[in-house]
């Protein structure tokens, strides 16, 4: 199943290195007494170059290998890594990770992934695109994004500075169930942050590119230019006194919300009854006019895999739909916990698209009429057992539809079932730099604390 070209030169070992790896690790575990076995195997590197104030302030590189096992007697279980790759550290990993399991107390639900649940066929999605990127190069874009967001405005006096990346990763996954599969991805983006002055105030912004394709990233000057309008617009910023309002959340932060869900409708908070959704299976959770649908194998896209970190095939699915839940985040193991089938979701989900309306950002603004605008989120205020809400927050308060002023130093609270229950709209400005895709979602109202 692994796809790989034999001969690259780019990364320290060749596909058919790692796969021999992977024989060895099972072959290794299967001598030592495991009744099942799987390992990854895994190599990265990657360029990062930070410019700040016009000098460079660091150049950074990563070259990384590593090994992990995981054995099985019955169902007992052990686990073991190494970042060695050598003979001698495999054997000595495996040789660990049947110890932990020989002492380690059997789990009914303890086990490989189910066979006929493991991929048999991968597509190619496109994950690898290399940016050969001269580290001079680099710095020249990294130092031209951060002079377009200086050149803003005057009141942009500082710079946290500019960042260019460049990363690219292979594994291969195999178990003792006969699958062996993996690939390669790439990782690359821009990212600018810096400080506008005015009247004795400071307020701090930022902007990123992130993507596959080195050719797909912004232009470096674009997003120079969007941290430093962002920083200026939060000039002389305001404090409101307390109140209920609507609440709109910019897109790059509304994925937070969807986040939230994910984790609450995730196999470990479910099991562990850790979850303020515990049962919501086939009952309306969001507004009706919201879906949610997981999409793996789209082609380049952040979180797509063909096979999830078991090897499970993953699939197309609606998650929501009509703001019905119809689907779980769920590996084998917990799965078995809840008496259920994996959804082919260990290690996560897989690039959720939320639907949208045709009101764009500005249409949104005036739907909403008056309320708060949020485009900063702080802290980490959430109760996952209650579903209760509470972060600190900045952006701008909107009257007559419109942005009338920044405002600052408040908290929005409420309880994240109201609040999915509550989403009148969302926009059709859909951030995609992420594994979850949403335009700005405008909620009916939140508790707003202020001065």
């Amino acid at each position: 199943m692994d796809t790989l070209p034999e001969k690259d030169s780019r990364f320290p070992l060749a596909p058919a290195a790692l796969r021999s790896i992977s024989e060895k690790v099972l072959a290794r575990a299967r001598a030592g007494g495991a009744t099942a076995a799987e390992t990854e195997v895994a190599q990265a590197f990657g360029q990062s170059v930070s410019v700040r104030k016009g000098e460079v302030e660091t150049i950074e590189y990563n070259r990384d290998k590593s090994v992990s096992v995981t054995v099985y007697i019955g169902q007992r279980r052990g686990h073991a890594s190494s970042a060695d790759t050598s003979p001698t550290a495999i054997e000595a990993a495996v040789d660990k990770a049947l110890t932990i399991a020989r002492y380690t107390e059997a789990d009914p639900a303890a086990g490989l992934a189910d066979p006929d649940r493991l991929a048999r066929e991968v597509p190619d999605l496109d994950l690898y695109h290399p940016w050969d990127l001269p580290v001079e190069a680099a710095i020249d874009i990294a130092i031209r994004c951060e002079a377009a967001a200086l050149a803003v405005d005057p009141r942009v006096t500082n710079s946290e500075g500019a960042t260019v990346s460049a990363h690219e990763s292979d594994f291969i996954y195999a178990n003792s169930s006969g699958f062996t599969g993996g690939y390669r991805t790439s990782r690359h983006g821009i990212s600018c942050s810096v400080i506008a002055e005015d009247n004795g105030t400071m307020q701090r912004d930022y902007w990123y590119t992130s993507s596959r394709v080195p050719g797909e990233l912004e232009a470096a000057e674009s997003v120079g230019a969007t941290a430093g309008g962002r920083s200026v617009r939060r000039l002389n910023a305001r404090k409101i006194t307390t109140r209920t309002a609507p609440v709109l959340f910019e897109a790059p932060i509304a994925s937070s919300l969807f986040g939230h869900f994910v984790a609450a409708v995730s196999g470990g908070s479910l099991y562990r009854k850790s979850s303020f959704l515990l049962d919501c299976l086939g009952k309306p959770v969001f507004a009706p006019h919201i879906t949610i649908s997981e999409r793996p194998h789209l082609l380049r896209g952040v979180a797509s895999a063909p096979f999830d970190d078991e090897g499970v095939a993953t699939v197309n699915r609606d998650v929501v739909s009509a703001g019905v839940v119809g689907g779980y985040f769920l590996g084998s193991y917990s799965a078995r916990k809840l008496g259920m089938a994996t959804t082919g979701n260990a290690g996560g989900s897989h690039n959720l698209i939320v639907s949208h309306g045709d009101d764009g950002f500005d249409a949104m603004l005036r739907r909403m009429g008056e309320g708060l605008l949020v485009t900063e989120l702080l802290g980490q205020g959430i109760n996952m057992v209650t579903g209760d809400y509470s972060r600190g927050a900045a952006g701008f308060w909107v009257e007559n539809g419109a942005i009338a002023y920044p405002v600052e130093e408040i908290t929005i609270a409420g309880n994240l079932a109201d609040i999915y229950r509550g989403i009148v709209a969302i926009g059709n400005d859909v951030d995609r730099r992420g594994s979850k895709q949403t335009g700005s979602v405008l909620v009916d109202r939140l508790t707003i604390a202020g001065a």
